[in-house]
């Protein structure tokens, strides 16, 4: 209980203090906007870059432990599709932004916390490489398929070129790649870049949480309130079990392995998802709400968790 709490309790204090910024005027409604943009050009890439860069390929390519959680991941995000089909009625890349939210684990900014104080230096590999598979696959196919959906060209190869360009601007695509590419080549990672890299990432978590407060004001009566309770729903619940399910008896994982992608999935919505639908201006209130919601609500759902595994 002590280890999500001194890890969920903090994040959702942060996202209060926007709020309260916000309603009580101390920052304008350009604040989110400029914040936001902060967190998507500045701050995120270079830790984006920097997490790939570190951390050696062979390790983040742990395949049955990925195949667990992108097992879970998948299973949801079909759910998740079918219903903004079905009964939410959104379009194409409205359902990108309405699948991250279901499945975007927050691996970075409570899975290692939460990890470092359960079980030591040890326990950060797990939630590192989930860490980094979400900010190079799941953004990166994310950003593929909302530019996709939003190229105004009919002609096929225009498409590709304009999805093509678009990513190439993308400083959270390009910085995980070129990081990346920086492991594969097994380059050296001089201080000052480390530094620099560390200081500017910092900055992201708690910069994306408080524009996601201020943003609070605006669309607190916006969005469909069975919506944000099914996205949570499936967040917290339907991921975690669909991930069990495989973990421990289809692939039979060492203990070890499996809770930690049982746990992983069942961590709250990342603020990245925020950022991403505040910088395409799409879905933001949906993905403002559920990441809250799902925040608040995990502190009873991943500590009930973390006390059935025996953990903390």
């Amino acid at each position: 209980m002590n280890a999500i709490l001194n890890v969920s309790l903090p994040v959702f204090a942060i996202i209060l203090g926007g709020y309260l910024a916000a309603r009580s005027r101390l920052l304008g409604q350009g604040s989110t906007a400029a914040l936001n943009a902060f967190v998507y050009y500045f701050a995120l890439p270079p830790l984006l870059f920097l997490s790939m860069a570190r951390v050696p390929l062979s390790e983040i390519f742990y395949w049955p432990y990925l195949g667990a959680y992108v097992g879970g991941l998948l299973g949801t995000a079909v759910l998740s599709l079918v219903a903004g089909l079905v009964l939410f009625r959104r379009h194409a890349a409205e359902l990108s932004l309405q699948a991250m939210t279901a499945v975007f684990s927050n691996t970075g900014y409570m899975g290692v916390p939460l990890f470092l104080t359960a079980f030591g230096e040890q326990g950060a590999l797990a939630p590192l490489i989930l860490t980094v598979f979400n900010g190079a696959v799941v953004v990166g196919t994310v950003v593929v398929l909302i530019e996709f959906s939003l190229s105004k060209s009919g002609n096929p190869l225009r498409i590709f070129r304009d999805v093509g360009v678009a990513l190439l601007k993308n400083p959270l695509v390009m910085s995980a790649a070129i990081g990346i590419l920086w492991s594969a080549l097994r380059l050296p990672l001089p201080k000052p870049l480390t530094n620099l890299c560390e200081i500017l990432g910092a900055a992201s978590g708690p910069c994306a949480l408080f524009a996601m407060g201020l943003s609070l004001v605006a669309h607190a009566s916006s969005g469909s309130q069975g919506e944000t309770g099914w996205l949570v729903f499936l967040k917290l619940i339907v991921q975690p079990a669909i991930t069990f399910w495989l973990a421990f008896h289809v692939l039979a994982l060492d203990t070890f392995w499996a809770m930690s992608a049982v746990i992983m999935a069942a961590l709250p919505t990342g603020a990245l998802t925020f950022v991403i639908a505040q910088r395409y201006g799409l879905y933001v209130a949906p993905a403002t709400q559920a990441t809250l919601v799902s925040t608040v609500l995990s502190v009873v759902t991943v500590s009930a968790m973390l006390v059935w595994f025996g953990i903390g």
